[in-house]
């Protein structure tokens, strides 16, 4: 999910040896950038957009790729054609991930996620969003989190962890991707973690999808 410390999870692994071609490295809501494949991103913007959906109105089911999406996509992976390690980052693969896994069998996953009421603060204070809607989109994205998690599991981070206690974990999951750990320079910094998680009643749903991540987390 967006706002979730996917970009100190993508920095840290780009740090750790992990070529993410061409990516962001500032915007106003994150100072070290968002680590995401600006032509991907595009790219799954445009595969939402021609069926009416959004990186903030989620489709309900799977969404089947067409033959020329497929091809573009291809093209994208060619970019990265020679590099030992590679990757990309963008919250809305989640929403499309049936297609990437398509062109992509061996395609290895590396999950973060953090307390919805942290979310929908920073989602607040990016750009208004109203607390029913920004909840709503937590779940939407967090139950295809558990979805894909329960089919293979894969390390899956708590963004809500302190510092020390989520660079212990995250240079574990560095050496089982064949990456290395970070001992000096780190990518996460104060300003990644606006927002901490209030201590308010949640819906069952929510509480219940959370407390699941949770033990599913390293």
């Amino acid at each position: 999910m967006h706002r979730s410390g996917t970009s100190f999870l993508t920095g840290s692994l780009q740090q750790a040896g992990l070529e993410l071609g061409k990516y962001s490295a500032w915007n106003p809501h994150n100072l070290k950038g968002n680590r995401e494949n600006l032509d991907i991103v595009a790219f799954n913007d445009a595969v939402l957009n021609a069926r009416g959906f959004a990186w903030d109105n989620p489709p309900t089911s799977s969404v089947v790729w067409t033959s020329e999406e497929y091809a573009r996509a291809q093209a994208l992976i060619a970019d990265f054609a020679g590099a030992p390690h590679w990757g990309f980052k963008d919250p809305r693969s989640l929403l499309l991930v049936e297609g990437w896994r398509e062109l992509l069998p061996d395609l290895r996953f590396v999950g973060i996620f953090r307390h919805p009421t942290a979310v929908v603060q920073s989602l607040q204070a990016r750009g208004g969003m109203p607390e029913e809607q920004a909840l709503a989109l937590w779940a939407a994205y967090n139950e295809r989190l558990l979805a894909l998690y329960r089919q293979k599991p894969f390390p899956l981070l708590c963004f809500d962890e302190d510092e020390a206690t989520l660079h212990t974990k995250l240079n574990q999951v560095l050496l089982e991707l064949g990456l290395q750990p970070l001992e000096d320079e780190r990518f996460f910094s104060a300003e990644l973690k606006h927002h901490q998680q209030l201590e308010q009643p949640l819906p069952k749903a929510l509480q219940t999808m959370y407390q699941q991540l949770r033990a599913y987390a390293r």
